[in-house]
């Protein structure tokens, strides 16, 4: 079971949702959402997830019930805050599981607070090195929403309503000039890249691209589904992790 708890930070109060009672001595697993929606869609992941471990799964700064700077903080500055999170919580290190744009500030994370890092799951992830534009991303987006459960639509404009246009638009900006592809080859924990089968938004070609750029990286790829795995394959993507996170 989860609970909604705050903390507040130096920015203000950040919002997660967490284990109600985490097994004993159980490792920490930490989920960061993807561009617009919050930590709502990831929901089903993380109730999957939380008899085996201590699930935190916040709303990043700017999303969701989270405190909303502007101007917008930046990828540097969102890894930050998650490791100011960590201090408030008296967390040293976790494994971390991102969707999509949670990918690119949890590469962003591992760079800048590489000991806080255990192992590291990338879901989906973006931007796609060769469709780094609001026209092929949004195309792409807009392909996957035919391949998503509907139920996923009123999560998104929920939370697009508690981010604002304008802050989703500034954010989506800093995620096309973010070049993640720079970033993996100096990731150094190991690192698993996951990929929908049917996901429009990461091609096999990119998904596979970013599992050889890391160090420690291997790819693996759940057939018929979208983008949003955590929300789309639940079950499936937690028999997956399981062996690799040692739950």
């Amino acid at each position: 079971m989860l609970t909604g708890r705050w903390t507040r930070l130096p920015g203000g109060l950040l919002y997660a949702r967490a284990s109600l009672s985490p097994p004993p001595a159980a490792p920490v697993v930490v989920l960061v959402h993807g561009l617009v929606v919050s930590s709502r869609y990831l929901l089903p992941t993380a109730a999957r997830l939380a008899p085996r471990c201590q699930v935190q799964a916040p709303d990043l700064p700017g999303f969701g019930r989270s405190y909303k700077p502007w101007p917008v903080l930046d990828l540097a500055q969102l890894a930050d805050a998650l490791a100011q999170w960590l201090d408030a919580l008296a967390i040293p290190r976790a494994h971390w599981i991102g969707n999509s744009f949670g990918c690119q500030v949890l590469a962003e994370f591992a760079l800048r607070h590489p000991r806080r890092v255990e192992r590291l799951v990338l879901l989906s992830p973006t931007v796609d090195p060769a469709a780094r534009s609001y026209g092929r991303q949004l195309s792409r987006l807009l392909r996957d929403t035919l391949r998503e459960p509907p139920s996923l639509g009123g999560i998104l404009l929920r939370d697009l309503a508690a981010m604002g246009v304008q802050r989703a638009w500034a954010t989506a900006a800093l995620a096309l000039a973010d070049r993640i592809e720079d970033k993996l080859p100096l990731i150094q924990a190991p690192t698993l890249v996951v990929r929908g089968g049917n996901d429009p938004v990461v091609p096999q070609r990119w998904a596979a691209q970013a599992a050889r750029l890391l160090p420690h990286g291997e790819l693996a790829v759940l057939p018929g589904r979208g983008h949003a795995l955590n929300y789309n394959a639940p079950e499936a993507l937690v028999r997956l992790l399981r062996p690799f996170l040692g739950l």
